[in-house]
């Protein structure tokens, strides 16, 4: 599984989250969400330290340290996850990728 965060997304993150020292950004699985993977879950971000040995990371150029634990491995179903920024709604804009393909 691969994780990739564009500049402008991983800009947000540090200007809209609280990051204490230490902490990165987790994307987790979350519950009565929806997304194109799985129907009634969908993707939440958390600022926290890792507690697992990542299953992906990405380090942003502006330091900030993205990753995915484990126990959210199967949400991906075999899926990379690319964030991007969405320069109209001036939030990020979660890509599912399959074998280098757009999953919507």
């Amino acid at each position: 599984m691969k994780l990739a965060v564009d500049q402008a997304a991983a800009n947000w993150f540090k200007e809209e989250v609280g990051l204490r020292k230490g902490a990165g950004i987790r994307f987790k699985t979350k519950i009565y969400s929806s997304s194109p993977l799985n129907k009634g879950f969908g993707l939440a971000i958390e600022p926290s330290e890792p507690s697992d040995q990542p299953i992906a990371e990405y380090t942003a150029d502006n330091g900030i340290y993205f990753f995915i634990e484990e126990n959210d491995l199967w949400f991906f179903d075999g899926h990379d996850l690319e964030v991007t920024l969405d320069e109209q709604g001036q939030e990020p804009y979660y890509h599912y990728l399959k074998d280098g393909v757009a999953i919507n």
